[in-house]
């Protein structure tokens, strides 16, 4: 396309200077012609020569010869220019969203209230999402994974609208209860938090990845990983662990425990307060991930040619006006 218009630029620049110097040629050749039929010469003629009204004649026409030739020469050098495609250059820095976000959901009933917001947050989430990919695996005694990572946003929609539904208890064994109850013990936060991180494909690809670990960390049973240990193991595979704890500062050792895992992951735990809410927190997860995204600086370079053609255009009109009125 751009080759295409370079050469529609280069012909019309040329069909502009063709028709100024066959206008001038035109122009001379009357003028050539009109001389040599204007008659025998006129005696006393350099009396006529001395009227003021000749004399203004002679510098209109002076004047007006005068300005088609620059006009000819501006409108050659505007459509060189024309020709010669000029450009303009723009410096932008590309945000990459291409990110994976697993939901990591501790599904015992003390989590209840703060699943269902995560889950509202992120369906009010898909709608600016591009690029993202989203998984939600959910765990208690025994984890489950409700759906890979993926960027099908209206299946995305479907599954977190259902498995929120199913906190309501309608049912007589809601949604979050099949699977999650197949181990010993509850609330197996290890187990749950390494399940997890086993759910990221594709790891040779440049992706941010990125767990939202929603839990108590109040360990009831025998888990086969320990919380540390499940966080090293996302450390070593390059994902960050952001944990959302509603009683952080309760139990000190807990929370502690909590926050000094995720944080050897390069995520950070967030307490949630009367005035923090879980969107405010995923809006700092997010826009910490945009920061690492952001891509190299690129220079882009795009065809200018409009105001140079629009110039060209007016000087040729000027050209045609004034080889009118002096009428060669």
């Amino acid at each position: 396309m751009a080759l295409a218009n370079g050469w529609v630029i280069l012909i019309a620049a040329a069909l502009v200077i063709a028709a100024v110097v066959i206008g001038l040629l035109i122009g001379i050749r009357r003028s050539a012609r009109h001389r040599a039929q204007a008659g025998a010469p006129i005696a006393r003629a350099e009396r006529l020569r001395t009227l003021p009204s000749f004399r203004r004649a002679v510098n209109r026409r002076t004047a007006a010869l005068a300005g088609i030739l620059s006009l000819s020469v501006i409108a050659a050098i505007v459509a060189g220019v024309v020709a010669a495609r000029p450009l303009s250059s723009q410096t932008i820095q590309p945000v990459n969203t291409s990110r994976d976000i697993m939901l990591c959901l501790d599904v015992s009933g003390s989590m209840s209230d703060v699943d269902v917001e995560v889950l509202s947050v992120f369906e009010e989430l898909l709608d600016g999402f591009e690029g993202e990919r989203i998984g939600l695996t959910i765990f208690n005694s025994s984890p489950v994974q409700v759906f890979p990572l993926t960027d099908d946003y209206e299946f995305i929609r479907t599954h977190l609208q259902s498995i929120r539904e199913s906190f309501d208890f309608v049912d007589e064994i809601p949604e979050h209860w099949v699977g999650t109850l197949n181990g010993p013990g509850a609330s197996l936060i290890g187990d749950g938090l390494a399940a997890c991180a086993m759910r990221f494909d594709h790891q040779d690809d440049e992706r941010s990845r990125s767990i939202i670990l929603a839990t108590d960390n109040e360990l009831a049973g025998a888990s086969i990983v320990t919380l540390q240990e499940a966080a090293d193991y996302a450390a070593s595979t390059g994902i960050r662990v952001f944990a959302l704890n509603p009683v952080q500062g309760v139990n000190t050792q807990l929370s502690d425990e909590l926050v000094a895992a995720v944080q050897s992951t390069g995520g950070e735990a967030y307490g949630l307060r009367d005035t923090t809410t879980v969107a405010d927190i995923i809006d700092d997860v997010q826009e910490q991930d945009a920061t690492e995204l952001r891509g190299q600086a690129q220079v882009v370079r795009t065809d200018t040619p409009n105001a140079w053609i629009a110039v060209l255009l007016a000087f040729a009109l000027g050209f045609v006006v004034l080889m009118w009125r002096v009428r060669l």
